[in-house]
C-alpha cells in the first residue's frame, strides 16, 4: 500500500514537472570548453556546472554528467541526421544539454529549449596592433580624458583670478590706488596667463615678488602640461602609422588584407549563410572562397593572435578570450543577437520549471555573479596608444600649483601689512584702520569711508 501511494505521488508530481526522475538522476550531456565546462581532477568545473547546482536546487532533481562523444554542439550531417548534444537528447541518450547552446529555428524544431540564460551575439576578435582607430575631429584633443581639459580649464580661471587678486593687494604693484590706475587689471590677467600656457611671453608683467611667484608657478605649471601633452600626442599619432581601421563588420567586408572566418559547421557561420543583407552575404562567399574556418575555437584564438586574422564567434566567449590574451581586442559590436538556451526532448515535462528557474536567477542577480565569477580580466585596459592622461596622473602639478598660488596670495597681503604697518606708525594711526582702508580703496567697497570712520569700526 505505502509502495502504491510512493508512486502515485510521484506520477501526479511528474505531470507538474516537480518530479525528477525519484531516485533515476537525470542524464546531463555537456561540451568541453572555457569557461562553461573544463576538467580538472576527473571533474567537471565551470559556468555551466554551476548553473546546473543551481537549478537542481530550485527545480529539485539529482543528475549526472559527461562529454558529448563527438566533441559537437548540434547540427545535421550529409546524411540528415543530428549529431552533437542534440543529436544525444533527440536519440535519449541525454535528458537535457546544458552548455552555450545557441537558441535557433532548426534546433527548436528538433528539441524543447528553455528560456536563454545568456545573451550573445557576434563579434570578431583581431590583434591590436592590426587595426587603430579612425582620427576623429576632435583628435587633438585625445591625450587629455574630459576630465582633464577640465582641470586645465578651471586651473587657469583660478590662475587669472589670482594674479588679478594680487595685482590689486600688493603695494609694489599698485602703490596708490587713488593715484593711479592698476596697469595690471582682470583683461591683462587673463591675457598674460594665456600668453604663458602657450610659451608666449605677453606683456605686462608682474612687478612684485608676489605676482612673480604666481607667475613663476604658473610657467612651470604650463612647460609640465604641455611636455605631457605633446609626448601623448606623438604616441597617439605614430600608432596610426601603416594601420588598418576595422571596428566593424562593414570595415572587415571592404577589406582583403586581412583574413576572417568562423567555426565550421557552427550557427555562426550559419547565420552568414542565410542572412539577407549584402554585407553578410559577401563576408560568407569570402569566407567560403578562402575556406577560412577553422575547426575549434582554440585554432581561431591561436590564428588571430598570428595576425591578419580575425575570428568571428560569440561575444561572451570572445570576451573571456580577450581577457586572458592582452594582445588581441574585440569590435565593440555584436550582431545577430542570440541566446544559450538548455535543450531538452519535445515534450519534456520539467521545461516549464526550468525556465521559471533561469529568469529567478536572473533577476536575483545570480547569473551575474557567475558571469562575473568565470569571466575574470587579467589585461590592463589600455590600448596600444595609452589611455588619455586624467587629472589622477598629474595630480603633482596641480597641487603644486596650489600652493604657488597661496603662497602669492599670502605674499601680497604681507606686503600690503609691512607698508600698513609703517604708514600707521607715521601718522599714529592703529594698523588695522590703515590696512582696511587700503583694501576698500583697492577693492572699491570702502572707498568713501574716512581712516577715522574705519578706526572706529576696527576698536567695535
Amino acid at each position: 500500500m505505502k509502495a502504491c501511494r510512493e508512486v502515485l505521488v510521484c506520477f501526479v508530481a511528474f505531470l507538474f514537472g516537480l518530479c525528477t526522475a525519484g531516485s533515476q538522476p537525470l542524464k546531463i550531456t555537456t561540451i568541453v570548453q572555457e569557461p562553461y565546462a573544463m576538467t580538472q581532477d576527473n571533474q567537471l568545473e565551470g559556468y555551466c556546472m554551476d548553473l546546473l547546482a543551481e537549478l537542481s536546487k530550485k527545480v529539485g532533481f539529482k543528475y549526472s554528467t559527461h562529454v558529448v562523444k563527438d566533441g559537437r554542439y548540434g547540427m545535421v550531417d550529409d546524411s540528415g541526421n543530428w549529431i552533437g548534444m542534440i543529436g544525444e537528447v533527440i536519440r535519449g541518450e541525454a535528458d537535457l544539454a546544458v552548455a552555450p547552446l545557441t537558441l535557433t529555428a532548426n534546433r527548436e524544431k528538433v528539441v524543447d529549449m528553455s528560456k536563454p540564460f545568456m545573451q550573445t551575439g557576434l563579434s570578431f576578435i583581431l590583434r591590436k596592433d592590426a587595426v587603430s582607430d579612425e582620427p576623429g575631429f576632435l583628435s587633438l584633443l585625445s591625450p587629455f580624458s574630459s576630465e582633464m581639459w577640465v582641470g586645465v580649464l578651471v586651473s587657469y580661471l583660478l590662475t587669472t583670478v589670482c594674479m588679478y587678486l594680487v595685482a590689486r593687494i600688493s603695494p609694489c604693484e599698485w602703490e596708490g590706488p587713488q593715484a593711479g590706475e592698476n596697469h595690471f587689471n582682470l583683461q591683462h590677467s587673463f591675457w598674460y596667463a594665456a600668453g604663458a600656457l602657450t610659451l608666449q611671453g605677453a606683456g605686462p608683467h608682474p612687478k612684485a615678488l608676489s605676482g612673480r611667484v604666481v607667475s613663476a608657478i604658473w610657467w612651470l605649471f604650463s612647460l609640465a602640461l604641455l611636455a605631457c601633452y605633446f609626448a601623448r600626442l606623438n604616441a597617439w599619432l605614430q600608432s596610426d602609422v601603416d594601420h588598418l581601421t576595422i571596428q566593424t563588420f562593414e570595415d572587415l567586408s571592404k577589406q582583403d588584407v586581412i583574413q576572417y572566418g568562423t567555426l565550421k559547421g557552427s550557427s555562426s557561420l550559419a547565420f552568414f549563410k542565410t542572412s539577407n543583407n549584402p554585407i553578410y552575404s559577401r563576408m560568407y562567399a569570402q569566407m567560403e572562397k578562402h575556406k577560412s574556418y577553422v575547426a575549434n575555437m582554440e585554432e581561431g584564438i591561436r590564428r588571430a593572435q598570428e595576425g591578419n586574422y580575425a575570428f568571428i564567434g560569440e561575444s561572451v566567449s570572445l570576451d573571456l578570450t580577450v581577457g586572458r590574451n592582452c594582445d588581441l581586442m574585440r569590435s565593440s559590436e555584436s550582431i545577430g543577437m542570440r541566446g544559450y538556451s538548455i535543450a531538452a526532448p519535445l515534450g519534456f515535462p520539467m521545461m516549464k520549471n526550468l525556465s521559471v528557474a533561469i529568469l529567478q536567477l536572473s533577476e536575483s542577480g545570480e547569473l551575474d555573479f557567475l558571469r562575473r565569477k568565470w569571466w575574470p580580466n587579467s589585461c590592463v585596459a589600455t590600448d596600444g596608444k595609452g589611455s588619455p592622461l586624467t587629472p589622477s596622473t598629474l595630480k603633482g602639478i596641480f597641487l603644486l600649483l596650489a600652493l604657488g598660488l597661496g603662497l602669492g596670495l599670502m605674499l601680497a597681503l604681507l606686503e600690503l601689512s609691512s607698508k600698513s604697518r609703517s604708514q600707521a606708525k607715521n601718522d599714529e594711526k592703529s594698523c588695522c584702520s590703515v590696512l582696511s582702508a587700503e583694501l576698500s580703496q583697492r577693492f572699491g567697497g570702502n572707498a568713501k569711508r574716512t581712516p577715522e570712520e574705519i578706526s572706529e569700526k576696527c576698536k567695535a
